[in-house]
């Protein structure tokens, strides 16, 4: 087997299972691998160390798979897909909607799986993985005989890193309907697989969506007349439909897509209720310019969610994406009626969770307000963090109270 010789000061991540290896780390390759070609990770002694996949045009040049000397074969890949769908057992039920393999988290680098009631949605982020598509396919439908099929969504930019191109289509079975109805939280969404972000939902966001639900509940003890509710890149409004009830006076829902916003208005009319429904609003808008205005205008409200989109993709962008955070959350507690709670949200990786709390310090002093934080937020459980691998906390947030 092809070998990638580690130099002597690099092993340590690599005895530490940490899955990734980047260029600089290699001494010498052995055996003129090809690409997405399983390797043999070893010392400058010769010594085994680890077996992953290898890809020369990618500055991660090896994705581990196993720190044993075992095969990688099918029966590898049903073991590692069995482990992780095995940790999900309490999620699955009708119309269940969830994160089933987590990539490097569940030790499966470069692949990601969701289910949306009948039907998977596959990533393959990494050449590895996308040239054994299909028969991670295959094995899906074999460990889950009850799903319907297999689409894949291989159309984010961090494939460019790995020399591949965007990739959409059926990988197995029946093509997905337009839209996919999902049940979460006693809430009903639809849910576009094709044209979506991400896999066509932020499952990450979904206990935090219940917690949203749970602090507008306080809200509504704590005050006695209806709440004002603002969800700022609502996308297809998860967190404006797990928030209703009948002591809401209205939810403004805010995003740069008409295409999200009428399947947000599609979405409310599944889940409204039958008398005193609160006013629903679909404003399409540059949230930051809104923003301005509303302080303007002196507009206020009791519960803002605050989720925008990834605004550092690498440490380079760091700097520019905390002025832009520090923005946002600024114009937010203007908008803030005493006592209520802001609830933000960055899912940039480059940022820390303590740079973000640090941003967010920085807005709320800015705006001459007081704050508590209430509760510190991250990714639901179906996206858990490997101790090993940091890097997979991406989802940070904060309740802040504001005084």
């Amino acid at each position: 087997m092809p070998q990638i010789v580690i130099r002597h000061d690099r092993e340590k991540p690599v005895l530490q299972q940490h899955p990734w290896i980047f260029s600089g780390a290699i001494q010498e390759v052995r055996g003129n691998p090809a690409p997405a070609s399983i390797v043999d990770v070893v010392s400058t002694k010769g010594h085994f160390l680890a077996r992953g996949y290898w890809n020369p045009k990618s500055q991660i040049q090896v994705r581990i798979l196993t720190w044993q000397d075992e095969p990688i074969n099918d029966d590898w890949w049903r073991r590692m897909i069995l482990q992780s769908l095995q940790s999900r057992v309490s999620l699955f039920s009708e119309n269940a909607a969830f994160r089933a393999v987590n990539a490097e988290s569940d030790w499966l680098p470069g692949l990601v799986v969701d289910r949306y009631a009948d039907f998977l949605v596959l990533q393959a982020l990494t050449l590895g993985i996308d040239q054994r598509k299909h028969d991670i396919a295959r094995i899906l439908h074999e460990v889950l005989p009850d799903v319907k099929g297999i689409y894949e969504r291989s159309d984010i930019d961090v494939r460019g890193k790995e020399g591949l191109k965007p990739e959409t289509g059926l990988l197995w079975g029946e093509e997905p309907p337009e839209y996919i109805q999902i049940q979460e939280n006693n809430c009903q969404f639809l849910i576009d697989v094709r044209r979506g972000h991400k896999t066509g939902f932020y499952l990450d966001q979904s206990i935090n969506r219940a917690i949203a639900e749970s602090y507008v509940a306080k809200l509504n003890n704590l005050f006695e007349r209806p709440l004002r509710i603002l969800n700022l890149f609502s996308y297809t409004g998860g967190f404006a439909i797990s928030v209703l009830n009948r002591r809401i006076a209205s939810i403004t829902c805010v995003d740069a897509s008409r295409d999200a916003l009428e399947l947000a208005e599609r979405n409310a009319e599944l889940n409204l209720l039958a008398e005193n429904t609160p006013e629903l609003e679909f404003i399409q808008a540059d949230v930051f310019q809104l923003l301005r205005d509303y302080a303007d205008q002196g507009e206020k409200f009791d519960f803002i969610v605050c989720d925008p989109p990834k605004f550092a993709h690498n440490a380079g962008q760091v700097d520019k994406a905390a002025r832009g955070y520090k923005d946002l959350n600024l114009h937010c507690f203007k908008l803030l009626n005493p006592g209520g709670r802001l609830m933000t949200f960055s899912c940039s990786g480059a940022i820390s969770a303590d740079l973000f709390q640090k941003i967010v310090f920085g807005a709320l002093a800015d705006s001459g307000r007081q704050g508590q934080i209430e509760q510190y937020l991250s990714a639901a459980p179906d996206h858990p963090v490997a101790l090993t691998f940091p890097e997979g906390a991406y989802l940070k947030g904060l309740v802040v109270r504001v005084i």
